[in-house]
């Protein structure tokens, strides 16, 4: 039985904005971000397995993106400001070591 992925908690301080206002993310997704330098109770390499990029995108257009390194902890926690511009879908989206991609929605309404 495969396991269900993770569903990111994503929150917008702002779901209804005005157009060049701030909004905050906070966003929290639940992964293990195994580094690949332990070893398992054998003495075998435990195979890296972290998140290593991190993208919001807003319509389409990327507002923030980073790059994450094997130092980052379990269940990364993000929160970051973009500018408001315009009404629409808010994607984050997780992308793993393998090409797995965890992804969570909202949406703002930009007035």
């Amino acid at each position: 039985m495969s396991t269900p992925a993770p569903r990111p908690r994503i929150r917008l301080d702002k779901k209804d904005a005005k157009k060049g206002d701030l909004v905050e993310v906070k966003a929290l997704v639940s992964h293990i971000m195994e580094s690949g330098q332990r070893k398992d109770k054998d003495g075998n390499l435990i195979p890296r397995k972290i998140i290593n990029k991190f993208t919001c995108e807003v319509n389409g257009k990327v507002v923030f993106a980073c790059d994450l390194e094997p130092a980052v902890s379990a269940n990364p926690y993000m929160q970051f400001k973009f500018r408001a511009e315009e009404s629409g879908k808010v994607v984050l989206t997780w992308i793993d070591d393998d090409g797995s991609k965890i992804v969570g929605e909202d949406q703002i309404t930009v007035s």
